[in-house]
Order: structure tokens, then sequence, then C-alpha cells
């Protein structure tokens, strides 16, 4: 299977940003990719806190999931957006009254429906050194169930930059069978530098996966640079495609068969012991 992990630059204009994917999609439909995954944010990166609850949008009218359904059903390719800042809707229950917003990974098949959805489990609440401090958790309400998908008949599990931290996620996704993991992200400049590359490789090696990243890249209108390098990474840790820091796209053909060659050498998660805390 034929893969791209786009990367761009989101701004504070949903209108921008969707013109931006559409092409870039479109670009890597054409160039043969089945699977086509973008970037946390990949709707807005919003410029503070109150414009990004005047932007967010909800899913029954977003222009930007509007556009990405009707633009995979045209190439017929499946989508991953990799996630969007959504209201959320009168129907969600308590998530729509707490006040907060979810920052929300969809799959979107090539008929154009929306096959999953997952909420961000782990909030970035950190300050990194470079200028800016991070308190997602002021903002977001966090997600609590781990999200599995098939895409062309592969198990895919879902998650969203920061938790592309927590090992035990992807163990999961690996123990319950999962052959793609996929990890958008807009990474900070200071920590891409540093973790990026490993993160990624090691949830590959350690679960015998292929990983999927793409990412956000350059300076965005609140200030914060993020690292780029969207990276497609094989089951045994190397680097299969990455964009680089002014690329547009990571694309690789995904060989299902070295996943059986990495599994038969090593399956960490099988010979994890857990002890108690």
């Amino acid at each position: 299977m034929k893969v791209a992990a786009l990367q761009y630059t989101a701004l504070d204009d949903i209108s921008h940003n969707c013109a931006i994917a559409h092409e870039l999609i479109t670009k890597a439909a054409e160039a043969g990719a089945q699977l086509i995954c973008l970037p946390e944010c990949a709707n807005l990166l919003a410029k503070d806190r109150d414009s990004l609850f005047a932007k967010a949008e909800s899913e029954s009218e977003s222009a930007f999931l509007a556009m990405a359904q009707k633009t995979a059903q045209q190439h017929q390719v499946s989508l991953s957006l990799g996630s969007l800042m959504i209201k959320p809707d009168p129907d969600e229950g308590e998530l729509a009254s707490d006040g907060r917003i979810a920052n929300r990974h969809f799959i979107i098949a090539p008929d154009g429906a929306i096959t999953a959805r997952y909420d961000k489990i782990h909030m970035f609440d950190a300050d990194v050194k470079d200028g800016k401090t991070y308190r997602e958790s002021a903002s977001f309400r966090a997600g609590n169930t781990p999200i599995m998908t098939k895409i062309n008949g592969h198990v895919v599990g879902l998650s969203i930059c920061y938790d592309i931290r927590f090992a035990s996620l992807y163990h999961h996704y690996a123990a319950k069978g999962a052959e793609i993991l996929l990890t958008p992200a807009a990474f900070t400049a200071t920590t891409g530098a540093a973790h990026w590359h490993i993160l990624q490789r090691a949830r590959a090696i350690e679960t015998a996966c292929f990983v999927i990243a793409a990412a956000q890249t350059g300076t965005h209108d609140d200030g914060r640079q993020t690292y780029g390098h969207a990276v497609i990474i094989g089951p045994w840790g190397e680097v299969l495609a990455d964009a680089g820091a002014s690329g547009d796209m990571a694309l690789a053909e995904l060989d299902f068969s070295q996943l059986c060659t990495a599994r038969d050498a090593l399956s960490a998660w099988h010979n994890q012991r857990v002890f108690p805390v």
C-alpha cells in the first residue's frame, strides 16, 4: 500500500488551511497514495485561545471536514485527518457541556464516509523552554478511549502528537493486532530536534508496526515553531521516507511482509513483564 504523510504550516485561517490541504491531498493521490495522512491541527492552528474558540468548527458544519470527504471520494483514497479543532455537537452529552473543545482525529474512507474518530488522550501541558507555555488541558477535553480501525484491510491504531511519549498506548494497539500506527503531530521545534525521530522509531521497533507521522512545520500565527520532518517508519525502525523541514510530504510503499520478518525476530510487547507500582 502506498502512503503519504503530508506536511504544511497551518495558520489562523481555516479557508487558507483547507486550500493547502486540498492541494496536497490531490498531489499525493496523483502520486499513487492510497492512504494520505494529514497533521495535527490540520484545519486550524489559532493565534490565541480566543481565536481557537471562535473559529473551531463543529463536526456537522465543518468546511474542512466536508472538503476532505469530497476529496477522498473524488480520488478514491483513504484519509487520516490527523486532528481537527472541533466544537462538540449538542448530542455529545457531557463533552458538549464541558466548555472545552476536542482535538479529534478522523479517518475518511474512499467513499467519503467517516469510519473512525479518536480524541487525543494525553494533553500537552509542558514548558519546553521555547518562550511559550503549553496548557492543552485548559482548552481541550482529553479523550479516554484508544481507537482502532481498518484501512484497505489493514488494522490501524490512532493517536495524536503528545501521545507518542506514552508507549503503553501503542503496546495496546500492537497486542490487539495493529499493523500501522498513525502519529500525526504539531511537534515543537525544540522537542522535535531532540526527540521526534527517536520516538517515532522507538514506537515502530517496540510494536513491529509501520508508523506514519504527518507533521506541521514552520512558524505559525501564535509564534510557535514546529519541527516538520513528516516521516514513515518501517517495523524494524528504518526511516522509509522523511519530508525534512521544508518538504510537503513523505511518500513510501508499505511492504507488509516486513511485519512478519520483524515480528519473527522480535515481538517485545509479548515478552514484557508488568511490575507493581
